[in-house]
């Protein structure tokens, strides 16, 4: 059985047999690209690299503010910190009247699907193409300070709950274009807890952020949509309430954190698919090639077998990377990742 790696990806999703375990990141830092396929373009070194996906972002225009920092179409503040994510600072909302006033980005905007038309019509059939959008957490802890948004969902929930719903509608509106552009995955990238746990108590989460999560996460599945969930931090005092969410998959299980790919297998394997998870904040970054190989072997070993697993790092290949690492990651994939799995 021969696939393309659109076909791997979604049976996958759907924890069908596939040949081989696919692979693919959110993000890989030019200057990796760079040291390990000179010249080359995060697309060309998807294919060279063989993995199995394209990762898309949607078009927003930023405006400067001043020096290094921006503003963009969602009011949100960023920082130019010189590495390829920004780093938000401030947003426009901080009271109910806030909000009121308030004019999210327009979801049907033409242009902003300019880029993802682009991939879809160059790729499509061949690669996956995953759509990143976002789910509750994400843009709405940024449409403030994070430090007041977190207070705020003691002092004044309603306020959070009216930020939530709208992000929920505008994202929904994003899908139904992504949709008709032909669309299959997408994945929301909002990070719900840090590596002590998470940033929300679970109490709190389940009455605020919980509802919201199944109805965007239902509002994507009614679209047709598979959806991969991404959130970094030791999340087990949530993990029910992600899974029953309705998602087909979870990345990336963060071995930072602690998070055990095994045990996550063994409990939800059956409902989920999982992506992970070398660890690329020590690993891939400080570690040796065989350090690397080594746990490469064991992320396949311990969440290949039985399928519904994606090889990947635990977060993204960022620049602290060490090209002779992520080589020596993707080439272990390479020898051990067709089925049945044999190490």
């Amino acid at each position: 059985m021969s696939l393309t790696s659109e076909e791997r990806v979604l049976k996958t999703l759907r924890r069908e047999e596939v040949d081989r375990i696919p692979t693919f990141e959110w993000f890989v830092d030019q200057k990796v690209i760079d040291a390990i396929y000179p010249g080359s373009t995060y697309q060309e070194f998807v294919y060279k690299a063989d993995q199995d996906a394209i990762c898309v972002d949607l078009d927003y225009k930023s405006e400067e503010l001043e020096p290094q920092v921006y503003r963009d179409e969602w009011g949100i503040v960023k920082k130019d910190t010189g590495e390829s994510h920004t780093y938000p600072i401030d947003g426009p909302i901080k009271t109910m009247a806030d909000l009121a006033m308030y004019e999210p980005p327009d979801p049907h905007k033409p242009e902003r699907y300019l880029t993802l038309e682009s991939e879809l019509q160059a790729h499509q059939g061949k690669k996956a193409v995953i759509l990143h959008l976002n789910d509750v957490f994400s843009i709405p802890s940024r449409l403030m300070k994070f430090e007041h948004f977190l207070m705020t969902t003691i002092d004044n929930p309603k306020l959070i709950e009216g930020i939530i719903e709208l992000c929920v509608e505008v994202n929904l509106k994003m899908a139904d274009e992504a949709v008709k552009r032909g669309v299959k995955i997408i994945y929301t990238g909002d990070d719900f807890a840090h590596k002590l746990g998470p940033m929300i108590s679970p109490a709190d989460f389940k009455k605020i952020f919980f509802p919201p999560l199944c109805r965007v996460m239902g509002g994507y599945k009614d679209r047709g949509l598979y959806i991969i969930k991404h959130t970094d931090g030791e999340i087990m005092p949530l993990i029910d309430m992600i899974v029953d969410s309705g998602i087909d998959c979870l990345d990336p299980i963060d071995p930072t954190a602690g998070m055990n790919i095994a045990e996550i297998k063994k409990k939800y394997g059956h409902r989920i698919a999982l992506k992970g998870n070398v660890d690329c904040a020590q690993t891939l970054t400080f570690g040796s090639v065989e350090q690397t190989i080594a746990e490469s072997k064991k992320c396949i070993q311990l969440a290949g077998t039985g399928g519904g697993y994606i090889f990947s790092s635990g977060n993204s290949i960022h620049s602290g990377v060490k090209p002779e690492n992520y080589v020596a990651m993707m080439e272990t994939h390479k020898k051990y990742c067709n089925y049945p799995i044999q190490l």
